[in-house]
This record gives C-alpha cells, structure tokens and sequence, in this order.
C-alpha cells in the first residue's frame, strides 16, 4: 500500500548522504540529527521526503535519523534484482553495517513497515524497538478489497501523480518508471505471510499505529498485537511491553498525514 503525500511544513536537510553498496545494488540513505539512532522504511513507490520529511525535523532533534530508499524508490536505482521482504531487510541491515550502527529503532510505514516485521524476524540483535504504521506481515492482514485493489493497479494510475513528481525529482534513471512501478506491482500481488509463530518471538516492543479504517483488518490487526502479548486486562497483571494504537477517522492515506498524533505516540513510546 502507498500514499500520496506532499510535504509543506519545515524541511530539513540531513547532516550526510550517500549509498550503501549492499546486496548487489547501491541504497541510498539520509542522515539526521545526532542521538540513538533510529531509521525510517518508506511506503511502496514513496521518497523519505514524500513519506518523512514532516516528522524527521521533530524526530531528529534528539536522535540520529536514518532514511532509507528501498530498491528502485527515489534516489535507489531500479533494478532486476528479484524483490523480496528478507532480501530488502537484509538491505537495511547492510546499510547498518556500512554506517556502523550496531542496534537502531526502526519505524516503517505500509509496505516499510512489512519489510520492518521481516527485519525483527531475521535480524533480531539488531533491533531495539519497532514502529509499525500501517502495515501486516501477511497477505490476510488486509481487508479483501484491498487485496482485490492490488490485482487491478496499474502502472498508468500513477502518471502525473505526485508519487511520479517526487520520483523525476531524484531519481537516477527516470525512464525507469514505468519498469519500477510494473515490478511493485507484480510483487503486490504474490501472497506472503512471516508465520504467527515468528511474529510471537519477536523480543523487541512494537507499538502498532492502524488508522481505524485503513484498509487493515482490524480483527487481525488485534490477533498480530496479541501475539506480541498484548491485549491483557493489566489491571490484573503488568502492561505489555508491545501497544496498539488505532487512531478515528482515518484512512491509509491520511493517517501518515497526521505527523503530531503519529509523533505523540512515537515519542512515549520510544523514550
């Protein structure tokens, strides 16, 4: 899932950037701020600007924010490189390791936040805590017409969007567009699923942030958080290391709009 999003508020300019050869291919990362560091996974067919840049300039005033464009997004040159979640969070923990960060917070919006469930999944020490915006980590976690909505997008819904505006902005290769979207949307539609089994050892806590109607299933959405050992009566026993917030009125697209309320939950939560 993505979003459409034009940023106006204040726009920071990071302290470095540059590329990290991994996997085959050079990510291109933002660096923020000074602190412990926590790094952002962007939306499907989003720029960290289109998806970040107004939570990074509160983000970055007492932390190391590292953004990260994920294969063919942004500055990340497209390539033929098969597309797969283990492959794209084996990606973030390469970009770690050539940053030398041993252990960060990540928060990953839509399909980030997929590739950030696979990262707790396989790099587990390399994790401290983990924001999930709305996003699952399996194919059943959205609703059907979601799913359904998958199988029948396609690349010419997106010309002249904004998502096409931010891409020609800083993409190497602009005629890669069309061979980008073509790629993503191929691979929207192959069913996945990490295993409840995996999801329930995840160690790290996670604080799930779900608009009420963002196309995630809700009844699902309470399953994944009490797999993460939520959804107690903590009156009657400790709170749960992992939270779940489900913020009214909002869609997919209009909840990662709403920087105060996702940086309010954020800030409790990672302190």
């Amino acid at each position: 899932m993505s979003t459409i999003l034009q940023s106006n508020g204040q726009q920071s300019k990071p302290t470095a950037s540059g590329y990290a050869p991994v996997n085959g291919i050079n990510v291109y990362y933002e660096v923020y701020g000074e602190g412990k560091p926590i790094i952002l996974l962007h939306g499907s067919f989003m720029t960290i600007n289109t998806n970040w840049g107004q939570l990074i300039p509160a983000l970055s005033k007492n932390r190391k924010v590292i953004a990260i464009e994920l294969q063919g997004h942004g500055h990340t040159a497209y390539s033929d490189r098969k597309l797969s979640h283990a492959t794209l969070a084996s990606d973030v923990e390469g970009v770690m390791d050539y940053l030398k960060i041993d252990s960060a917070d990540i928060a990953g919006y839509s399909f980030g936040g997929i590739v950030g469930y696979q990262f707790a999944i396989q790099s587990p020490k390399r994790l401290r805590k983990l924001v999930i915006i709305s996003a699952t980590y399996k194919s059943s976690g959205w609703l059907p017409e979601v799913n359904n909505a998958f199988k029948t997008m396609k690349p010419e819904l997106f010309t002249n969007t904004p998502m096409q505006t931010a891409y020609n902005a800083v993409a190497p290769d602009t005629t890669k567009w069309t061979k980008f979207l073509e790629q993503m949307i191929a691979y929207a539609v192959v069913p996945f699923d990490f295993g409840d089994a995996n999801i329930a050892k995840i160690s790290a806590p996670v604080l799930i942030i779900s608009g009420d109607n963002d196309g995630t299933d809700k009844i699902e959405l309470m399953k994944t958080y009490q797999l993460l050992g939520g959804g107690v009566s903590a009156d009657l026993g400790p709170m749960p290391k992992s939270q779940l917030a489900i913020v009214p009125a909002q869609s997919h697209v209009s909840l990662m709009m709403q920087t105060n309320t996702i940086l309010g939950y954020m800030d409790s939560f990672l302190k």
